[in-house]
């Protein structure tokens, strides 16, 4: 029963893979108003207050997963990189918030690239196009490698993380959180373990994302509503973790487990 449960979860993965592929491009050209800056599940915690400016609270939810996996470490005057950096409003709130003298974004995707660079202008805040196994830039580049809810869908973690080591200075930090499936997490902590670097976690924050879908239900279902073809919107619903989907369920039951890690480059 367990390996069956394997095959059909690998299944699904290569299903949710291509759509979010074809969904990613699909984005580029139906928002026209340029409103999806994020497509994280998001997290809240009540106890934990985000300094936002008005445009920014409609996306509270997407803006406090980054908050809370940054906000204990010391970034002004640090240079940063995102892998897998999205539609950008993420690495942007960080680069207003916490000060670092460079903060670069890049994505596989060069269409959100190029949204990235049109509505996040600001000095010292790049984006660029890569790929996550094979990192656009030189060794010992950044302070802080960060990766929120992209790695995932990697094919290799292994070879992503020789690259997270290689382009971080001594000293240096790589932030992640992302979700796995409950019998993927220790696999996914061995590769985390065996990446030459110092771990610390997991910490698990399944609860406060499946509170934020919770409250973000409504905003969700709007926007989708209004920005997806009709034929599309009972997919798009279900990959946005709304609160009847399948996606929420295996947030709430514990099938999907979200996780921080933070890893340090020894000095």
């Amino acid at each position: 029963m367990k390996k069956f449960r394997k095959i059909r979860y690998v299944w699904k993965f290569a299903y949710r893979h291509l759509f979010f592929k074809f969904w990613y491009r699909l984005i580029s050209l139906l928002d026209r108003k340029s409103e999806i800056l994020f497509m994280n599940f998001g997290y809240h915690n009540p106890l934990q207050k985000l300094d936002l400016l008005p445009q920014e609270n409609i996306n509270r939810y997407s803006i406090h997963l980054y908050h809370q996996l940054v906000h204990n470490h010391d970034l002004f005057q640090k240079k940063i990189l995102e892998v897998g950096c999205g539609r950008g409003g993420g690495l942007a709130y960080v680069k207003r918030q916490f000060s670092p003298s460079l903060a670069v974004g890049m994505d596989i995707d060069k269409l959100a690239v190029k949204f990235c660079r049109k509505h996040h202008p600001s000095e010292g805040l790049e984006f660029v196009a890569g790929n996550a196994h094979q990192l656009p830039f030189e060794d010992n580049s950044f302070d802080y490698v960060i990766n929120v809810e992209s790695c995932h869908r990697y094919e290799n973690i292994g070879q992503f993380l020789k690259e997270v080591r290689r382009v971080l200075r001594p000293g240096g930090f790589f932030l992640v959180t992302d979700f796995r499936r409950d019998f993927l997490v220790e696999k996914f902590h061995n590769n985390l373990f065996s990446s030459d670097m110092i771990l610390t976690g997991p910490e698990d924050i399944t609860s406060n994302v499946t509170l934020a879908l919770e409250l973000d239900d409504p905003r969700r279902k709007d926007l989708i509503r209004r920005v997806a073809p009709f034929f599309l919107q009972k997919l798009a619903l279900e990959f946005a973790g709304v609160k009847d989907s399948d996606v929420y369920r295996n947030f709430q039951t514990r099938r999907w487990i979200y996780l921080n890690y933070y890893l340090q480059k020894e000095f």
